[in-house]
């Protein structure tokens, strides 16, 4: 684990985004943007959002710079169409309807800011059925299938924190919504509004599993295919001491290796024999029961088959791999993940700690031009 630096911005240095306050998706598409170098405004609530996390712990806020506005107060909505006059993407997450509502939505921004490219984050998306009501990770993915997909046989789907729904199928296609949209305006001069729809983008993931169902390769249950743990050299196996190793033997020479290095030669052909799965994961599951965690990764270490201890949040900061490429940096006492991807030329940064609400006023009435956030609300 690293100790934050503060090196260039990043690639998007330049780029202004204005936030309006949510939870979930949101604003960790704004943290994404902020973390590769976008000066992001988070426009926090009076009281602040309904979160279960100290903000002074939120790092989905850091990167970024908070002012107060209240969008219910006479001069609220004005506050914002100010910001939105002088940025290049706003997002917000609230239901159909309400930013306009507010007197904030896409027609009201972008009669201020033509290019302005407006990014929409919700889990129904903007229109159908089910547009208006209220809804959460878990229900938007369980419509979408990918959550049926996700456990054992006989047993309820697993549920894969918030990570599947939330910041796959919905932050990172706003993110990449959004900078399309923002390559366009450039290339135009006219903006648009990205409709990002966990629904949509939970569904655009399981592509390669729709195609493969569509040709006979993937059966429609739970723990029967080849990467959904219904192969036994491709899952998770638990050690002595009650932890766990995860095994994705897939290629012939990954899985000969595999076995060699387990100690069931006998397996060999039972790689393509489906008849002989049951078997081969009672043997596999014997093994590993027979040594600790620590003592298989020492076994595999070093090798090609394709083995590797399963981690706590708390157990993987430490590790040599992730130690050595700095994947975890510690900022203001707060071990997280540093900014991904990586840049050759404009390297990121944790730059900031959470941005605390309305501490940043002064600056980006300055920097951006807008004097009217520094009056009191009337």
């Amino acid at each position: 684990m690293t100790t934050a630096t503060t090196p260039g911005p990043g690639p998007l240095a330049g780029v202004r985004v204005v936030e309006l306050a949510g939870i979930g998706p949101g604003p960790f598409a704004a943290m994404l943007l902020a973390d590769l170098g976008a000066d992001v405004v988070h426009v926090s609530r009076p009281g602040g959002v309904s979160l279960s996390i100290n903000p002074a712990y939120d790092i989905t806020n850091r990167n970024k710079r908070s002012v107060v506005v209240d969008l219910k107060a006479p001069d609220g909505p004005a506050r914002v169409l100010d910001l939105a006059a002088r940025a290049d993407i706003l997002i917000e997450g609230n239901r159909p309807g309400v930013a306009e509502r507010l007197g904030v939505g896409p027609e009201d921004c972008q009669a201020r800011n033509p290019a302005l490219v407006y990014g929409r984050m919700t889990g129904w998306g903007q229109e159908g059925p089910l547009a208006q009501r209220a809804g959460h990770d878990i229900a938007y993915i369980a419509l979408t299938g990918t959550l049926g997909m996700i456990g054992e046989p006989g047993r309820p789907p697993a549920v894969p924190a918030n990570l599947l729904g939330d910041y796959a199928g919905g932050s990172l296609y706003l993110v990449v919504g959004v900078l399309a949209a923002l390559h366009h305006a450039r290339a135009t001069g006219t903006g648009q509004v990205v409709d990002a729809a966990i629904v949509d983008g939970t569904s655009h993931l399981a592509a390669m599993i729709h195609a493969m169902t569509a040709a006979g390769g993937w059966q429609d249950r739970r723990g029967a295919n080849l990467l959904d743990g219904g192969c036994p050299y491709y899952g998770t196996y638990e050690t002595a001491d009650g932890k766990y190793m995860a095994v994705g033997a897939l290629e012939p020479q990954f899985y000969d290796l595999f076995l060699d290095l387990l100690g069931l030669p006998d397996f060999e052909d039972a790689r393509k024999d489906w008849t002989r799965w049951g078997e081969l994961r009672e043997a596999v599951t014997a093994r590993f029961k027979t040594r600790t965690r620590d003592e298989w990764t020492a076994v595999f270490e070093g090798t090609d088959a394709c083995v590797a201890p399963v981690l706590s949040l708390r157990e993987a900061p430490h590790h040599p791999h992730l130690a050595a490429r700095g994947t975890f940096t510690d900022h203001g006492g707060i071990t997280q993940p540093v900014p991904a991807p990586r840049f050759s030329a404009t390297p990121t940064a944790v730059r900031t700690g959470p941005a605390t609400a309305g501490a940043d006023t002064a600056d980006v009435a300055r920097d951006w031009d807008v004097p009217d956030l520094l009056k009191g609300p009337e």
